[in-house]
């Protein structure tokens, strides 16, 4: 019989106990350590990594209050908070073994013990061990990934009367529950402001979802969402939770809701109003906890007048409204942008620092910026890429050529790929930065467009 990888330590005053325990726990796992002395416990934790620690409750002759015991399991776990502690005690104190585990303890053994009972208490504290391990090491992993979403408005420069405005709203409303309604064209860093809401609040060290709802179809809508449970529909394999769920105790991010129908706009509603999701296939109502943001491109308030948009929803989202204003209002914040993803990119792409002389700046000004800062991000990254000059010249950046007129286009080259992405470009300008319509426009889905646009770095 092979033993499992594991390190054990056991603590009692009572050498029978300890002898009896390691002699048994030694056949099923490779390290079985046995203390008698509680004195060396920091000692040992120190420099050892143990899986299970079993701990006595008593070690003074005639003690039975437990309060060494109690000691001890808050020591342990001062300096290793996911230690999994299993304590050992005696038919008659099953009462203190119950407040230990309200204290931080995982399980208890009876003496005398069953082997089988200690070998399974032992390999479940073994797997609660191992699993929040895991935990740990998949949070830390996320605070890095995220560490850079995580600074304060990052990515978000600026110092225009508008920016400022952004700042100063979204700095009062975060520490709030309320839920808030973000509203912009694509680029102008939504999704940005959603995240800095969750970072100043309450609810920071839970989980931030974020849910793109035009690319949900109407029939994945409820499963994604609410969840599902087996055998709801015949791709249901396993139960499985909806990003309401997932989402509960952190914020949940709902971007593009304006491309919701009408159906699907009551049945989020009704969540939101009940505080419940059920599953898919399910009648069971699970209870969420969560604080809504949502965001749209689109004109929400026409949407409303227009009866494409309920507006009993739009009054449970938007209790705060955010507008995040366009790149072309506020060219005063260009340079700083500029600068700002200078280093950046220079940085990731290994480069000296570059500079933008002032033509080439005077040029990005003009420049309307359909794509907001999501296109000039895209631009001088394209340039820092492909330029071998330490200074960028405007004939590094490409954009339409001046001469176009509304009534028709003028190219400068009958390249195919320079004529798409100048068509592209104009089409979303037509349509102020919208990319449904722009993609209705040209015959293309709004992915097939979106994949152009990484595709030319628009």
């Amino acid at each position: 019989m092979s033993k499992k990888p594991a390190k054990i330590l056991i603590i009692d005053d009572d050498e029978d106990i300890l002898h009896a325990a390691r002699l048994f726990l030694k056949k099923h796992f490779t390290s079985v350590h046995a203390e008698k002395e509680p004195d060396k416990i920091p000692s040992l934790l120190k420099n050892e990594s143990y899986n299970v620690v079993l701990l006595d409750m008593n070690f003074a002759t005639g003690a039975t209050s437990g309060q060494e015991g109690f000691h001890w399991l808050n020591k342990i776990l001062e300096i290793e908070p996911s230690m999994v502690v299993v304590l050992i005690t005696a038919y008659g104190d099953v009462e203190m073994a119950v407040r230990a585990i309200k204290e931080g303890a995982t399980d208890y053994v009876l003496k005398p013990w069953q082997n089988e009972k200690l070998l399974a208490t032992v390999s479940a504290g073994l797997n609660l061990h191992k699993t929040r391990l895991e935990a740990n090491s998949l949070r830390s992993r996320q605070k890095l990934l995220s560490a850079d979403l995580d600074q304060p408005f990052h990515d978000f420069v600026g110092q225009s009367n508008a920016m400022q405005t952004v700042f100063s709203t979204t700095q009062k409303v975060a520490k709030t529950d309320a839920n808030v309604l973000i509203l912009g064209e694509n680029g102008t860093g939504k999704e940005l402001v959603a995240r800095e809401l969750h970072r100043q609040s309450h609810r920071a060290d839970e989980v931030f979802i974020s849910v793109d709802m035009g690319a949900l179809s109407e029939t994945l809508f409820e499963s994604e969402l609410f969840g599902h449970v087996k055998g709801a529909y015949t791709d249901a394999k396993e139960d499985r939770a909806g990003r309401f769920e997932v989402a509960s105790g952190g914020t949940l991010f709902l971007d593009e809701i304006g491309n919701l129908s009408l159906p699907l706009q009551a049945k989020l509603l009704s969540v939101m109003e009940s505080r419940k999701v059920t599953r898919l296939g399910s009648n069971k109502p699970i209870e969420i906890d969560v604080r809504l943001i949502c965001a749209t491109n689109m004109p929400i308030h026409e949407m409303v007048t227009e009866n494409k948009f309920r507006q009993d929803l739009l009054y449970r989202i938007n209790t705060v409204e955010i507008h995040t204003p366009p790149l072309r209002e506020r060219p005063e914040d260009i340079p700083l942008l500029v600068n700002h993803f200078l280093k950046i990119y220079c940085k990731k792409y290994n480069k000296p620092l570059k500079k933008v002389n002032a033509a080439t700046l005077k040029k990005l000004e003009k420049y309307q910026w359909p794509g907001n800062v999501r296109e000039l991000q895209h631009a001088l990254e394209r340039s820092i890429i492909m330029s071998d000059s330490n200074v960028l010249q405007p004939s590094d950046f490409f954009f339409p050529s001046p001469e176009s007129k509304e009534d028709g286009l003028v190219f400068e080259d009958f390249n195919l790929e320079e004529i798409e992405k100048l068509i592209i470009r104009k089409t979303i300008t037509k349509h102020g930065g919208n990319i449904s319509h722009a993609a209705k426009e040209l015959g293309l889905s709004r992915t097939s467009l979106y994949r152009r646009l990484e595709k030319y770095g628009l």
